[in-house]
């Protein structure tokens, strides 16, 4: 069981959570993810509420492999808005902004999101770490190796699953001595590996307990699954929902997936068996 205090809310994770992705971009890896009116998030939004969703995170900037970097402007222009808005709609809603910009952060939290979550973990933004904490709100620490640009060109470990360990044991570490308090772990499926340095990080899921901090898994959808199988993103939900189960298995706390339904259904499942 873990807590998170947001912006003054204490939450407890006594169960695996959902966050819901809604991208606020033209060219994110999964068309069906791509929401760019105000009035398309907030029926998602309303959507993923309403199944279930523990979190919306809203992300302006597509981190998907060899996508471009927009401005710290537009970025903002896209998904500050939108947290407006749907917290106007929605008041107790918890929204995480997805970014790797320090500005953009604090612009967001401003406007009402209680979480950021960094895939580069302040590695992207030298300001984020400090911002974070000053901001007062949970951080997710996410491993990357390389950047969005480059990240699948050939990544190589010696041992991806040791690698991700240390990695993430160091930032909480550094975040914690920043003045972090609520530090979430995500050891970054896809970004900066080939399909079997995901499933191998799948399966050695259960070490990042070591951490003691709450473990996030980003599986939805992604080229693990879909290549795996032979198909595209918008035929790999079945497959999302195998590998999501495996990871409630192996101790993923929140499941960040683009059909919360699905997922709502996998984590109801797995607690009946769990109790059985």
């Amino acid at each position: 069981m873990y807590t998170l205090n947001c912006k003054g809310r204490l939450l407890t994770i006594d169960q695996p959570w959902i966050m819901g992705i809604i991208n606020v971009t033209p060219d994110s890896f999964f068309k069906g993810s791509r929401k760019q009116t105000s009035d398309d998030v907030m029926q998602l939004a309303e959507t993923m509420i309403a199944e279930g969703a523990h979190i919306l995170d809203i992300g302006g900037q597509s981190t998907r492999p060899g996508s471009t970097r927009i401005s710290v402007q537009e970025e903002t222009d896209r998904t500050v808005p939108c947290i407006e808005r749907i917290l106007q709609h929605f008041p107790d809603t918890l929204i995480s902004i997805d970014t790797f910009s320090a500005e953009v952060a604090q612009t967001a939290v401003n406007a009402g999101a209680a979480i950021v979550n960094d895939i580069s973990s302040g590695d992207m933004d030298e300001r984020m770490i400090s911002t974070v904490a000053a901001l007062h709100t949970p951080y997710i620490c996410m491993h990357m190796q390389g950047t969005p640009q480059n990240m699948q060109d050939n990544p190589q470990y010696e041992n991806v699953s040791l690698t991700v360990l240390d990695y993430l044991s160091r930032k909480t570490a550094q975040c914690q001595q920043a003045g972090i308090n609520d530090i979430i772990v995500d050891p970054g499926f896809g970004f900066g590996k080939t399909i079997a340095h995901n499933f191998s990080l799948l399966k050695s899921l259960p070490a990042l307990r070591i951490i003691n901090r709450p473990v996030m898994v980003g599986l939805s959808r992604k080229s693990a699954i879909y290549k795996t199988l032979g198909i595209t993103a918008e035929e790999a939900l079945n497959g999302t929902t195998a590998l999501h189960t495996i990871a409630l298995m192996n101790g993923a706390d929140i499941l960040r997936t683009h059909d919360v339904k699905a997922a709502k259904e996998a984590i109801t499942l797995f607690t009946a068996y769990k109790i059985s």
